[in-house]
């Protein structure tokens, strides 16, 4: 049903008339130094684009790399009880994997799920009028290289932890009766990558506005003391030219934009009269990040339209 025709998160299979599987895969290296940690963020990552389809995790098998001449197989095994916890957290169960040695340590998930052929969410389905939901603040990939360097506080990496960390399973239930229209999750393109993206898979323009976006705490003033990414230079190189920026955007504000985001949230898109209820339904149910940050418009001059503020 769904394969490289468009960007969409996960491959789906039709089994029979009421029953889809969902295909994924998206293994890394490690990003934070605690193994444990580590194994629970890729486990998210590699879950998200499950939830972005609408889906329900079934199974999933590890792939790990490991440099075993450098590292204890301690954290071998930390890192893999952290990834079966996230797994076990979804209701899902890792049923096997294949490790291979390599000198850096790298570790994710290929993931099954399963969906209703009828409940899929896909990318490209974004309609003039729709409202757009981000549900996790931006800004893992700057803290992250903040982290890297030293300049973290303990709050603010105990913060980062517990986002990356965080599922998107309950964002996820949630689209079905928001009778939402479209979904991806933003990872490595940052959100103007994946806004991007759902905005040429459907046909739209999508405009964001930069002072709704829900940001992790002190995330501007790393960006500002040019804590970046290679990553997001290389977002904006790709992006560049599909968006148009109304009002005075900050570099800071702009390089957060294009911020790849390790286990980020789900951009969905949702009818207006029903975006207030799944707006609050998240936050009420612990996504207290879940924010509108935009709206969906016929097709203009370029695909997105960035309203500086």
């Amino acid at each position: 049903m769904i394969g490289f025709n468009q960007s969409d998160d996960s491959g789906v299979m039709r089994l029979s008339d009421d029953m889809a599987l969902i295909f994924t895969v998206d293994f890394f290296p490690a990003v934070v130094d605690d193994p444990f940690v580590f194994g629970q963020v890729a486990a998210a990552n590699a879950l998200s684009d499950v939830y972005a389809m609408g889906g329900t995790p079934l199974c999933a098998l590890n792939i790990v790399s490991f440099p075993t001449h450098d590292l204890p197989m301690d954290v071998l095994g930390d890192v893999l009880r952290g990834g079966a916890e996230k797994v076990n957290e979804a209701g899902a169960v890792i049923v096997g994997g294949h490790t291979i040695m390599d000198t850096e340590l790298k570790y994710g998930l290929a993931v099954n799920g399963t969906i209703h052929p009828d409940e899929i969410f896909e990318i490209g389905g974004a309609k003039p009028g729709d409202r757009l939901i981000l549900t996790k603040p931006l800004g893992s990939g700057i803290l992250s290289t903040a982290l890297k360097n030293g300049v973290l506080d303990k709050d603010r990496e105990r913060l980062l932890y517990d986002t990356m960390s965080t599922l998107n399973a309950v964002a996820s239930v949630e689209m079905a009766a928001a009778k939402a229209n479209a979904c991806t999750d933003v990872t490595g393109f940052g959100l103007l990558g994946h806004a991007l993206e759902m905005a040429q898979s459907s046909d739209v323009t999508i405009r964001i506005e930069a002072g709704a976006l829900p940001l992790l705490s002190g995330v501007l003033d790393y960006a500002r003391d040019g804590y970046l990414t290679g990553g997001g230079m290389s977002n904006r190189e790709f992006a560049i030219e599909e968006i148009l920026v109304e009002g005075d955007l900050s570099s800071a504000m702009e390089m957060l934009l294009y911020d790849p985001q390790t286990s980020g949230g789900l951009l969905v898109s949702v009818p207006s009269d029903s975006t207030g209820s799944y707006v609050e339904r998240l936050q009420a149910l612990g996504v207290g990040s879940a924010s509108i940050i935009g709206e969906v418009l016929k097709t203009g001059k370029k695909r997105i339209e960035l309203v500086a503020g």
